[in-house]
């Protein structure tokens, strides 16, 4: 008897487990604690109806009980069967119809009011591939020069930026619950989405189209500065990375060396320059199907890597960074990643067997063409070394 109540509950209580762990006071895509207006807006939104649908839920539920109670068979005859009078249906129809009219009023004004773009001040072209996201930001005002990465988008607080988003292979779908609402990412197409921080700090996304095989491991972080910390960053990306003359003297060196052995095909780093003193062009169309692979440029001016999946923080630096007041956050990110906070382990783990860490599909397909970073596990752990050496140069 027991072990047949206990095996009935067993779903109630995972039910009430997975409701309690929504509760999480410090969810980070946690989509009703709107952290600017355009999130802000849907949450004006959702909350009326949210409510409404709770009241209107409750009734149904106690109506139900009380009806199943009040009219149980104790062995009474069938009552009588009758349709309830016209006053009953009409009251039921109308007040329907009024609350689907409170609720669709004010939704068709905000749906007007998040398509609108014309006061964003800031543009960026975000593009989805398997599996991370390309930030491209084109000369504008404020930045004179075009700027490339990827994990990460960084925008300035208090504007609106408008994002222009597309797809290079399948549809995807970009999400960041604090600050705005989804838009697909749909190849030969261009959404645009509004996206804009109250304050500085770190806002996490994730991808929401099921785009292949490593769709939960696809996603994103949007870095909120201060126009003053936003200046700075651009002028940082502005900057090319150094290139090393002499590849065997330092361990960098030779991870210089590795680098462009192993890696330039495919990943752009502005600075380095080919046998004949061009600058090296990747060729990442000859070997992916998106036909792009990230700009590393820049590398350890963000602190993610892998598609955002993975962080170049070690755990207390990052909970340390995110856990900062807004006045303090931007000189912190802007600082970079230093040895002390590396996330060595990992990013070694990553360079040594990619699609290990992060499922992907880095085997030719039929048009010589791969989803994803192939494993390196030939390189000796020394040149492993040597290759994390010449990424932490470059901030």
């Amino acid at each position: 008897m027991h072990h047949r109540l206990r095996r009935r509950a067993l779903p109630f209580a995972a039910l009430a487990a997975a409701l309690l762990a929504g509760c999480a006071t410090n969810a980070p895509q946690d989509f009703m604690k709107p952290e600017g207006p355009n999130a802000q807006n849907i949450d004006d939104l959702q909350r009326f109806p949210f409510y409404a649908a709770g009241v209107v839920g409750v009734l149904v539920m106690v109506a139900v009980v009380y009806v199943v109670w009040r009219y149980r068979d104790r062995g009474q005859p069938i009552p009588s069967q009758h349709h309830s009078g016209n006053l009953v249906e009409f009251l039921s129809i109308g007040g329907s119809a009024v609350l689907l009219a409170a609720i669709a009023v004010p939704s068709f004004r905000g749906i007007w009011d998040l398509a609108e773009t014309d006061d964003c001040k800031m543009s960026v072209n975000v593009s989805g591939q398997q599996w991370w996201w390309e930030y491209a930001y084109p000369q504008q005002e404020g930045i004179e020069r075009p700027i490339v990465t990827s994990g990460q988008l960084v925008i300035p607080t208090g504007e609106c930026v408008l994002l222009r988003i597309t797809s290079r292979d399948v549809i995807h779908s970009f999400w960041i619950p604090k600050l705005n609402g989804k838009k697909d990412a749909v190849p030969g197409r261009v959404h645009m989405l509004r996206m804009e921080a109250d304050n500085p700090g770190m806002y996490l996304g994730q991808c929401t189209e099921f785009c292949g095989l490593s769709h939960a491991n696809m996603k994103m972080d949007l870095v909120a500065l201060r126009p003053d910390d936003f200046a700075s960053w651009v002028s940082m990306q502005r900057v090319s990375a150094t290139e090393i003359a002499d590849v065997a003297s330092t361990p960098a060196g030779r991870g210089q060396e590795v680098f462009e052995n192993n890696c330039a095909r495919c990943h752009q780093v502005s600075g380095l320059t080919d046998a004949k003193g061009n600058p090296q062009i990747p060729a990442a169309d000859q070997s992916l199907v998106s036909g792009a692979a990230p700009n590393l440029t820049h590398l350890m001016s963000r602190n993610t890597f892998a598609g955002a999946t993975y962080s170049l923080l070690n755990e207390d630096c990052r909970d340390a960074l995110m856990a900062l007041p807004p006045e303090q956050f931007g000189a912190k990110y802007l600082a970079g990643v230093d040895d002390g906070c590396l996330n060595v382990v990992e990013l070694k783990e990553w360079l040594r067997n990619a699609p290990e860490k992060k499922p992907m599909y880095p085997d030719a397909n039929e048009d010589g063409l791969g989803r994803g970073m192939p494993a390196m596990t030939s390189l000796p752990e020394g040149q492993i070394d040597d290759l994390v050496e010449y990424l932490k140069t470059l901030k």
